[in-house]
């Protein structure tokens, strides 16, 4: 698949957080190796001057997904600590917009989209097709791209530049299901 690259288009980084790297407090297998991928892409569209959107967990330290909580993670992305940082090696221009979710104590917010402005400002911009990578595709980048398909939005997931907790296949079955495609950086033409 050619994907076109063009003023239509947004990249859509989804938690590439240090909680999430292998040794954060809920660690996605092998997060830091799509990091040097992700800095490829985040070059294509600021070279572009393309919009750039990175998503982060920005979590209250009660938040309710927490198991002192009573829900099913441990305690992570906890708003202004390290666990919150996006990855050290993760070159996002200034020229990113920043969206944070899951603040609030008592909501869950998986998605990019769920109780944030990401939707509005994709549309303020004209923005069509949302090409989305990250972690972990098996919760964020799924519940973001399929939200983003709800937005009436064209999602292509780069399936070089994403990591599960578990396996990847259910997930991309699923998201391909609903009319998501799959892209590597070599089909991008800009």
């Amino acid at each position: 698949m050619v994907v076109r690259l063009d003023r239509s288009c947004a990249l859509v980084i989804v938690d590439v957080q240090n909680d999430f790297m292998p040794t954060g407090t809920l660690p996605v297998p092998d997060a830091d190796k799509i990091v040097p991928v992700l800095n490829k892409y985040l070059d294509m569209f600021a070279s572009n001057k393309l919009y750039i959107f990175a998503t982060r967990d920005w979590h209250p330290p009660n938040h309710i997904s927490f198991k002192q909580r009573g829900g099913v993670w441990p305690m992570h992305c906890v708003k202004d600590t390290q666990g919150a940082e996006f990855h050290n090696d993760l070159k996002i221009p200034r020229s990113a917009t920043i969206i944070s979710k899951g603040t609030e104590a008592d909501k869950e917010c998986p998605s990019g989209f769920d109780g944030t402005e990401l939707a509005k400002k994709l549309e303020q911009n004209g923005i069509k097709r949302v090409l989305i990578a990250g972690v972990a595709t098996d919760y964020s980048v799924k519940s973001t791209a399929l939200d983003a398909v709800q937005f009436g939005l064209d999602v292509v997931i780069l399936e070089d530049a994403v990591r599960g907790i578990k396996n990847n296949n259910g997930a991309i079955k699923e998201m391909q299901s609903r009319g998501v495609k799959m892209a590597s950086i070599s089909e991008l033409k800009d």
